[in-house]
């Protein structure tokens, strides 16, 4: 089918706006990842946009990768990021589907409560004295039980599931089913596209949690990746005041910058694998049909 002139035009600024869109979110991550290969000293003198690296050095990944907590944190990293992800995708699936059924007794009161929690919580100082009395300081529950639903996620997947037909519910029932084994069977394996969009969120949240790990634990054989690479960011900040400042102040500004790509390219590298879910499960879960 032809275009008209004004569709024509329509297409191009459309394209020309993502354009600018892809170059905005992309160049920052291209200008960390070049100053982290580029010559410390050439970095330091550089005032041009890093479309390409300033020379090129390995110096700042090894120095990231020689340390060997390094390997620790990414191993606690992958327990909190996989075991915290199924136990918040189970108790939120669990209370998604409870609160999805129109015929649960006092439904509407407690969305109300759980719907408060998003505008007003108790703040850190409690949260931690909640978590202490427990006992769950300086323990892996600590970064996986208090976060075990997130509201919004939870609204998320509950009006996902509002929108699966009831008729399919009714006929289980009549067939003898009960609600775990409707949950289970029938509910969850039409909602792939939304547990991936859930899995995608929980995951990110554990791999970027930085205040619960500095707050509740400890023991560096429990810290996460992102700890260790702000320790280690900190000591290459601490040796650059010492002598040779400069020298170790440019090598501190690569391993910045490489502590982020380590951070980052993991999740960057899952992303694709679950992309085609993404927008689908967000709308349907944000649109009840």
């Amino acid at each position: 089918m032809k275009q008209s002139f004004g569709e024509r035009i329509f297409d191009g600024v459309n394209h020309l706006f993502l354009s600018l869109v892809i170059i905005v979110s992309a160049y920052p991550m291209l200008y960390i990842f070049n100053s982290s290969i580029s010559d410390p000293n050439e970095l330091l003198q550089s005032k041009s946009f890093m479309l390409w690296p300033e020379g090129f050095q390995l110096e700042a990944y090894k120095q990231v990768f020689h340390n060997p907590k390094i390997y620790s944190g990414y191993m606690n990293t992958l327990f909190y990021v996989i075991f915290g992800t199924a136990f918040n995708l189970l108790m939120t699936a669990l209370a998604a589907y409870a609160l999805s059924r129109s015929d649960l007794y006092g439904r509407k009161f407690m969305m109300k409560l759980i719907t408060f929690t998003m505008f007003f919580g108790g703040g850190m100082i409690p949260t931690f004295l909640l978590v202490q009395n427990l006992g769950l300081v300086n323990n892996r529950l600590a970064l996986i039980l208090p976060a075990a639903i997130s509201t919004f996620y939870f609204i998320i997947m509950k009006t996902n599931f509002e929108s699966i037909p009831g008729e399919m519910i009714e006929s289980a029932k009549l067939d003898g089913a009960n609600d775990f084994t409707i949950l289970f069977r029938i509910v969850l394996p039409v909602s792939k596209a939304i547990l991936a969009v859930m899995t995608l969120y929980y995951a990110v949240d554990h791999w970027n949690d930085y205040m619960g790990p500095l707050l509740y634990l400890r023991h560096q054989d429990l810290y996460p990746i992102q700890i260790i690479l702000r320790d280690i960011l900190l000591s290459s900040s601490m040796e650059a005041m010492g002598p040779g400042a400069d020298t170790g102040f440019a090598i501190g500004e690569n391993i910045k910058y490489a502590t982020i790509i380590i951070s980052t390219i993991p999740i960057m590298l899952v992303y694709p694998f679950i992309q085609k879910y993404f927008v689908q499960g967000a709308l349907i879960g944000a649109v009840k049909q």
